[in-house]
């Protein structure tokens, strides 16, 4: 199979993306396929004429543009099945407010907050608060605050095209839950070295976490864990595969932070990490994603 692996683009996420579709693409080498790489360009053109030599495409982005359904729009519009979410799911993902607001609806736990834009109404929230950008991933440009004189001289330098959103600090642990084809698989407790949450740094350092799956929590935790991570990505309309973050605090409640449509996929990234625990190899875990691309879309 002749299989377009589409990475990197213009986001901040850029240098991340083209990392994890290294690892992709000779995997996809190993399993027999001629892998067509695109660096994505704002010139859309080349990505249409790419995708039409191809037989599926594997999208490896972050960010906008990519996760979105930008680029997914347009394969749609070529007639090319890619894995991963469509346009409405990766749109609703991406938009951290949009998605908060669809979990409140379906009765999923999530943080207080709200939206903040330099043309609206300055949110009224107290610290401890965390702030970061309504669109985008991997923590870039998250900030937590706990005095409020800091927090409003922050969002009074946001600049006017830029929407923040704005939620109640949950102290507590992190865990991250994956979903490969409808199933949830073992959540994972992460625990930062470096810096007091999983931020960007924390994310991509090799020393910057620890990752221990099966989380440490008890039974009930974990099936709580893998019903709302299920919960989401059946609210948001996500297919194949999602990954999903979640606060649990001293009490034991779960708080759903957002979902991920294209989490990170090098071989030591959270969802291949998770599917290893339950038997499924990185390559193996790319061959089933390629396989779910194609017969979704016969």
């Amino acid at each position: 199979m002749r299989v377009l692996l589409i990475a990197g683009g213009w986001s901040k996420e850029r240098e991340v993306s083209l990392a994890g579709a290294d690892q992709i693409h000779k995997a996809l080498q190993s399993l027999g396929h001629e892998v067509l790489f695109l660096d994505l360009t704002p010139d859309y053109q080349d990505l249409v004429q790419k995708a039409r030599s191809a037989d599926a495409a594997f999208i490896n982005l972050h960010g906008c543009p990519g996760e979105d359904g930008s680029v997914q729009a347009i394969l749609e519009d070529v007639g090319l099945p890619y894995q991963g979410s469509g346009v409405r799911g990766s749109f609703l993902a991406l938009n951290k407010a949009l998605s908060k607001q669809f979990f409140i609806n379906n009765g999923l736990r999530t943080p207080r907050g709200g939206l903040y834009h330099p043309q609206g109404n300055l949110l009224k929230m107290s610290p401890p608060a965390v702030c970061k950008p309504n669109l985008g991933g991997s923590s870039l440009d998250m900030h937590f605050f706990h005095n409020a004189g800091d927090m409003q001289s922050y969002l009074k330098g946001v600049s006017s095209d830029q929407a923040i959103l704005v939620e109640e600090f949950i102290p507590g642990r992190e865990i991250s839950c994956a979903v490969l084809d409808d199933e949830a698989l073992p959540p994972i407790l992460i625990q930062p070295v470096k810096g007091d949450f999983f931020d960007y740094i924390s994310k991509y350092d090799p020393e910057g976490a620890i990752e221990i799956c099966p989380a440490p929590v008890s039974s009930e935790t974990n099936r709580k864990v893998r019903e709302m991570s299920l919960q989401a990505h059946k609210v948001l309309g996500l297919s194949h595969y999602s990954r999903s973050d979640f606060m649990l605090d001293e009490d034991d409640n779960i708080y759903i932070l957002e979902t991920n449509t294209l989490p990170g996929m090098t071989r030591t990234s959270l969802v291949p990490r998770a599917a290893k625990q339950v038997g499924i190899e990185f390559t193996d875990l790319i061959a089933r994603l390629l396989s779910l691309a194609v017969t979704s879309n016969q």
